[in-house]
C-alpha cells in the first residue's frame, strides 16, 4: 500500500490533480485531501515564443521623392532662358549666346553641369538644377544677358522720324534704319570704347566702301557707311565672335552681316545718321 501511495503521489504531482486516500486505509483514520500544486513557469519556452508577422516586423518604406519640376527645356525661350545661359556662360559650360532661346548648345551644357555635379543627366533645367547653379554664380547684368545682341530698340530720337536715317541709340545698343518715321530694319550694335568713344550727334552719310580696311589699325571694315571723318556703320568679325566684351576704335559695330549687306544696298549717300542716348 505504501508504493501505491508514493506513486500516486508522484502522478499527482507531474499533473497538478487533487489526491484522495481511500477511506479506511489501515490505519482507521479519515484523512483530508492532499493538494498538490506544480509551479508554474514565468514564461512560455522559447520554442512557444510568439513570432511576428512579416508585414509587423518589416520596416514602412519611405514614399518616392516626387522628381524635381522642370522649369525649362528644349524649345522654350524668353529672358529667363536668357539668365540660365549667361549664368551657364559664367561657369564655362557654355560658350555661344546667350540666345534666349533654349537650343541643342543649352541642353549639352545644362546636360554637362548636371553630370558633374551627380545630377540626373536630363538637359532639363529642374528647381534642383537651377538651385545649384544659381549658388554657383552671380547674377548677370544688362550686357551680359545680351552678350549677343537680341535685346529691345527703345524709341526712337525725335530726330529720326522724318526722312531717311540711320538712327542709332547709344542707351538700348540698336541701329534703325528708318524711312519717314517707319522702322524698316531693327539691328544690334557695338560702340567705341572710353578711349575712342563714338560721337554724338546729327550726320550724313558721306562715303560708301563695301571692302574697307582701316589705314589707322590695318583691321577689315567691310559694308563701311563713313558718317564723321574716320567713324563708320560697317560689319565686325569680333563683334560677332565676341560680342559686347569688347569694342571698337569709335566706328559703330554690326554683328550681322547679312543684315549689314542689306542696308550697305539700300543707304544712299546723303542720308542721315543720328547717334543719341
Amino acid at each position: 500500500m505504501g508504493r501505491s501511495f508514493a506513486a500516486l503521489l508522484v502522478l499527482a504531482m507531474a499533473c497538478g490533480c487533487t489526491v484522495r486516500t481511500a477511506d479506511g486505509d489501515g490505519d482507521g483514520k479519515r484523512h483530508l485531501p492532499v493538494r498538490i500544486e506544480v509551479p508554474k513557469r514565468s514564461t512560455p519556452p522559447a520554442d512557444d515564443d510568439p513570432k511576428p508577422s512579416a508585414s509587423a516586423s518589416a520596416t514602412p518604406s519611405a514614399p518616392a521623392a516626387a522628381p524635381a519640376a522642370v522649369l525649362w527645356s528644349r524649345g522654350d525661350s524668353g529672358r529667363d532662358v536668357r539668365e540660365l545661359q549667361a549664368r551657364l556662360r559664367q561657369v564655362a559650360w557654355l560658350y555661344d549666346g546667350p540666345t534666349g532661346s533654349y537650343d541643342d548648345l543649352t541642353e549639352r551644357a545644362v546636360k554637362g553641369f548636371q553630370g558633374k555635379r551627380g545630377l540626373p543627366r536630363t538637359g532639363k533645367t529642374d528647381t534642383v538644377t537651377w538651385k545649384r547653379l544659381k549658388g554657383m554664380t552671380q547674377e548677370p547684368g544688362k550686357w551680359e544677358l545680351y552678350l549677343m545682341g537680341g535685346q529691345p530698340a527703345d524709341a526712337p530720337d525725335g530726330r529720326c522720324l522724318t526722312g531717311r536715317v540711320l538712327c542709332i541709340s547709344k542707351t538700348s545698343r540698336t541701329m534703325r534704319w528708318m524711312i519717314d518715321g517707319r522702322t524698316v530694319t531693327t539691328v544690334p550694335v557695338r560702340f567705341g570704347s572710353v578711349g575712342t568713344p563714338t560721337r554724338e550727334g546729327v550726320f550724313s552719310v558721306y562715303w560708301k566702301s563695301r571692302h574697307h580696311v582701316s589705314t589707322l589699325y590695318d583691321s577689315p571694315m567691310p559694308y563701311a557707311m563713313f558718317f564723321s571723318g574716320g567713324q563708320a556703320v560697317h560689319y565686325s568679325a569680333d563683334f560677332a565672335a565676341h560680342g559686347y566684351a569688347g569694342a571698337s576704335h569709335g566706328c559703330v559695330n554690326v554683328r550681322d552681316e547679312a543684315a549689314i549687306a542689306g542696308l550697305f544696298a539700300q543707304v544712299r549717300n546723303g542720308d542721315k545718321v543720328v547717334v543719341h542716348w
